[in-house]
């Protein structure tokens, strides 16, 4: 009986796992003991030979049939030989997976999957300035001019670098240079971008003078942003594609915008809420009163019932922020103020000393009284 361990075990997946699924465990695997990686595991070697074993016989249709049926013995004995990446011994080639992170730290990154043909074709990133907003943008919307520099794709090159393309000497037009380096495990062939045509496989008789060879130019630019109302501090704004530009025909990115807006004076807002401090007389506070009062939206007359006390509010509905972004409006929220006269005329004092004398007593304070009079 043979004393090899399950191949299913060995890359630690189930019997009906799929073919990426098995890929994907032993490129785990080939990361974690690759002699290379963990010299200082002695059994790493073993460990790593075993798992391609495993892999060479899974990942084969016709081999894991055979294995699936009759064990290690209706496979043949020499799976798992060192027989190099694109030899038959080790059963796949560096484009049957992407090894180009497992090998980085010791081939200095230049291994690379032979599909790789070329540079990828990348989107631009994102790009995020910030907006200072007076209460009042931010309120009721606007327009505002945003001054930044943005790379673009030069126009004279259409992005390419040069003129009078012709085929690059050094990689013949494939875009890729391959290199072959033998180890004590096999024969490693890799494949990397030509570095003098960029894997674009062409090379320019003139280096474009406006953008220096590089595709991309820098410009001065003025957007006018349409700020919608209802915007506050934090809020981002999303402008398509005014970001940084892509590679190789890749989309350019985004430009987003993060606001911070301006404190008023007397409004104080809460999301969509508006709240107003409104000082009020004491003649204003007893008797009540009809005063003009700001909004958002014009001035208002509002209704003060007698005997208002400091800290009293009223909700006015509908009269907060109409945030257009998100399709709500707040209320606003009067909070009183009941301001005693630091100054009062003779007649005004002699009108308070009268008052004083009609033993006008409110409830509240006969009650506090009777409290203080308890505790002497």
């Amino acid at each position: 009986m043979s004393d090899k361990r399950d191949y299913y075990e060995v890359l630690g997946v189930s019997k009906s796992a799929t073919e990426s699924e098995i890929k994907s465990a032993f490129r785990k695997l080939a990361k974690k003991y690759h002699p290379d990686l963990n010299k200082d595991d002695p059994t790493a070697a073993d460990k790593f030979k075993e798992a391609q074993e495993a892999y060479e016989v899974l990942s084969d249709e016709k081999k894991r049939k055979q294995y699936d049926q009759f064990g290690h013995a209706g496979v043949n004995s020499s799976a798992g030989g060192f027989g190099g990446f694109g030899g038959s011994g080790f059963g796949f080639d560096a484009s049957d997976i992407d090894l180009g992170d497992i090998f980085d730290s010791f081939f200095g990154g230049g291994f690379s999957s032979s599909r790789s043909s070329g540079p990828r074709r990348q989107d631009g990133s994102d790009v995020l300035r910030r907006m200072n907003l007076t209460f009042e943008e931010a309120i009721y919307g606007c327009e505002k001019d945003l001054e930044l520099d943005v790379i673009e794709e030069c126009s004279t090159c259409n992005g390419k670098g040069g003129l009078n393309s012709k085929t690059c000497s050094k990689c013949h037009g494939s875009g890729t240079i391959t290199t072959e380096q033998h180890t004590i495990l096999g024969s490693f062939v890799s494949k990397t971008t030509c570095p003098d045509c960029r894997g674009t496989g062409k090379t320019y008789e003139t280096k474009c003078k406006d953008c220096h060879g590089e595709g991309q130019v820098k410009k001065h630019k003025t957007l006018t942003i349409n700020v919608p109302a209802g915007i506050a501090t934090g809020d981002r704004l999303r402008v398509a594609k005014k970001g940084n530009p892509g590679v190789n025909g890749g989309l350019p990115g985004d430009l987003y915008l993060e606001f911070i807006v301006k404190e008023h004076e007397y409004f104080k807002r809460e999301d969509n809420d508006i709240y107003l401090e409104v000082p009020i007389t004491i003649t204003e506070a007893i008797l009540g009163c009809k005063k003009e009062i700001p909004t958002l939206y014009g001035p208002i007359k509002l209704a003060i019932p007698a005997a208002t006390d400091s800290g009293d509010i009223q909700r006015i509905k509908g009269k907060g922020v109409d945030n257009k972004a998100k399709h709500s409006k707040g209320n606003m929220y009067v909070t009183f103020k009941v301001i005693t006269p630091k100054k009062l005329s003779r007649d005004q004092k002699k009108l308070i000393e009268q008052l004083n004398k009609t033993d006008l007593v409110d409830p509240e304070i006969e009650k506090f009284d009777k409290f203080t009079q308890s505790n002497q």
